[in-house]
């Protein structure tokens, strides 16, 4: 296709030459006119000396004369050169300066004969001819290109393709079983229907982004050995009504010609959002589109031996009539990973490349709570670049540590110069979360507390959840609610003043309050109601109104609600930390020195431990003991009503 298009455009270019040149040979600005003389007119003029230039071509010359500004064509006979009387006069004997003499150029005769005049006059016509047969071709090709704008965008995957099987995914194991039913019934459909069972006309892949729903579907592709079409929501959708809904009739009819066949559509929300509640009515091209797709999967038509998967992240949106039964008759649901499928997954990815063996992927499974498959794949390569950046002949258990702190808060910045006095006021606000973070019983365990700035942060405090929790408790909302507000509470109780960079965590802390109240119902003077239904028209995004069914009186209570909760975890955290202030002193001052603490160094400065001295370049570290398990006091009960789960220094 490009040495096509060079060539178009090259014939293009020649032709747009050709013409240029032959309108505009004859009046270009600056073109000297020209005339014809005789050989008797020249061999005046050279007597007279009024000629300047002669320039001799074959039998042909062009005399250039005094005063005269056009062009003298003179065709002089075959014996020019034997004539005295001529040649005498273009080239006289006489060499003084002063004597008069014309300059006289000789070039090499043009090409000539009967070959070179046919050329000259018949290659414009073909350049010309040749314009005009590549625009009629681009004509015809527009008007097929026209022909098939209802056509279908949809893809076939080919066995050249990269295959990926069901063994290239781990940690969806419930969905594997759900998928591996439907190539079951496509490869031995009797076995089902020895029993009455009907195979699925569609599956819907719901899952949050990055946790392999597309994957799955490359899988189903790499397994089923059918037919197996892929094709964009947005695909569907162009400017011109009727365009969409042609091209799902067109997709369908490339999937029954190849039954049985699986059609894949990816991002089907794309064209499958709520009907009537755009700004286009019922005519507009997305509900045209929609409307098409719903008659296909289930209308009078039988649609026999073609299943639909479908993958979305926002199930919210879609038309009931597109997942009723009969349509999406299975949903399959592709959530994050727990421990087990994220140990599945990371083994996946690091098949293959050289570890060292200080690397142990069970912990870091463990310590990668929240992460999707995505997020392990990205940690992972990021592991690989570093090593490769750092040159390593192997992924050490530092690459894999960085990684998780790049995926999580983003690459490191050492060049950012912090000035001391606000380096000195980001080290109390971090060790004020880290600190918190220890003494609450509810709250998770630091495992990092850094100055050093990442991403878009100036330091941070890397709280990593000791184990999968699908349920958030009261008491564990309300301690992490104290643990960020930790950060402003030491910088006021250490110097008297607030800075700005607690804005997230007031943000975060406010959320987090609304949410107990108005969502989870964890008020005691209001008790358990939800306040507020989150609604709103689709092409809006569905999520941006909340429709308020309370009152203002309500809204009012909520507000001093949300202030209370705030202020009684503001409260506790500037307790907790005044009866430790020692001990907030200590892990500051080593903080400024080292810019980054692990939590077991944070565990030995609560507990009073003397620091272990530098090692020298030649001395190795002993083996480190195992960190003792510290319990953390019971729970205090606040007069308030509130239980925030205190703990006592």
């Amino acid at each position: 296709m490009g040495a096509q298009r060079l060539f178009r455009s090259l014939l293009v270019l020649s032709v747009l030459i050709v013409v240029v040149w032959a309108v505009f040979q004859n009046s270009l600005p600056g073109r000297k006119e020209s005339k014809d003389m005789t050989v008797s007119q020249l061999q005046s003029k050279l007597a007279a000396k009024e000629v300047t230039k002669v320039t001799i071509s074959g039998n042909n010359a062009a005399v250039e004369v005094k005063g005269d500004d056009a062009t003298n064509n003179v065709t002089l006979p075959n014996d020019w050169a034997s004539i005295p009387s001529l040649t005498g006069l273009l080239y006289p004997v006489t060499r003084s300066a002063n004597d008069y003499r014309p300059e006289v150029i000789q070039k090499d005769p043009p090409l000539s004969g009967p070959v070179v005049q046919l050329i000259g006059l018949f290659l414009p016509l073909i350049f010309i001819a040749g314009f005009f047969i590549f625009i009629m071709r681009q004509s015809q090709a527009g008007a097929g290109q026209a022909m098939s704008f209802g056509k279908s965008k949809a893809k076939r995957l080919t066995d050249s393709s990269a295959k990926v099987t069901f063994a290239d995914v781990a940690g969806v194991d419930e969905a594997k079983q759900e998928l591996q039913e439907i190539i079951d019934f496509l490869k031995n459909p009797e076995k089902f229907q020895a029993l009455g069972a009907k195979i699925p006309r569609g599956v819907l892949l719901l899952g949050n982004p990055g946790t392999g729903k597309t994957l799955l579907a490359r899988a189903v592709a790499g397994e089923a050995g059918v037919p197996f079409f892929h094709i964009s929501g947005s695909d569907f959708v162009e400017m011109f009504v009727g365009v969409g809904a042609s091209r799902v009739r067109d997709l369908f009819d490339q999937a029954k010609a190849h039954r049985p066949a699986i059609v894949f559509i990816d991002e089907i929300d794309a064209v499958g959002r709520h009907r009537g509640a755009g700004l286009g009515g019922g005519h507009d091209e997305r509900e045209q589109t929609l409307n098409q797709l719903l008659v296909e999967m289930d209308g009078f038509d039988p649609n026999a031996g073609v299943i639909l998967m479908a993958a979305t992240n926002r199930p919210d949106v879609l038309d009931p009539a597109l997942t009723r039964p009969g349509r999406f008759d299975r949903r399959v649901i592709v959530d994050n990973p727990d421990s087990k499928g994220r140990l599945e997954i990371l083994n996946v990815h690091i098949k293959g490349k050289p570890l060292a063996g200080d690397v142990n992927v069970e912990m870091m499974s463990k310590r990668t709570v929240g992460f999707s498959g995505a997020d392990l794949a990205n940690l992972v390569n990021e592991a690989a670049l570093l090593a490769a950046r750092r040159n390593k002949q192997q992924l050490t258990n530092s690459e894999f540590e960085e990684s998780i702190e790049r995926v999580i808060a983003g690459p490191e910045r050492r060049s950012r110069i912090i000035q001391q006095r606000e380096k000195t006021v980001l080290a109390y606000h971090e060790v004020g979360h880290a600190l918190l973070a220890k003494l609450l019983p509810n709250a998770e365990n630091p495992h990092k507390v850094t100055i050093l700035p990442r991403g878009m942060a100036l330091g941070y405090t890397l709280t990593l959840p000791s184990e999968d929790r699908f349920m958030t408790s009261k008491l564990q909302m309300i301690d992490e609610m104290t643990v960020l507000l930790g950060g402003r509470v030491a910088e006021e109780l250490v110097f008297n003043e607030v800075w700005t960079g607690a804005q997230n965590d007031l943000e975060r802390t406010t959320e987090m309050a609304r949410r107990m109240i108005c969502e989870f119902g964890m008020s005691e003077s209001l008790g358990p109601l939800q306040f507020g239904r989150r609604s709103g028209p689709v092409f809006l995004g569905r999520d941006m109104q909340e429709d308020r069914n309370y009152s203002e009186e309500v809204a009012a209570k909520i507000d001093a609600e949300i202030k209370a909760y705030v202020e009684a975890s503001y409260a506790t955290a500037r307790e907790l930390l005044t009866e430790n202030r020692g001990i907030l002193d200590r892990i500051v001052n080593v903080l400024l020195e080292k810019e980054t603490l692990t939590w077991e160094e944070i565990d030995r400065l609560i507990e009073g431990e003397p620091e272990p001295p530098a090692l020298t370049p030649t001395q190795t570290p002993p083996p480190a003991p195992p960190a003792p398990v510290t319990e953390k006091p019971a729970p205090r009960v606040n007069p308030g009503g509130l239980q925030p789960g205190l703990a006592g220094a």
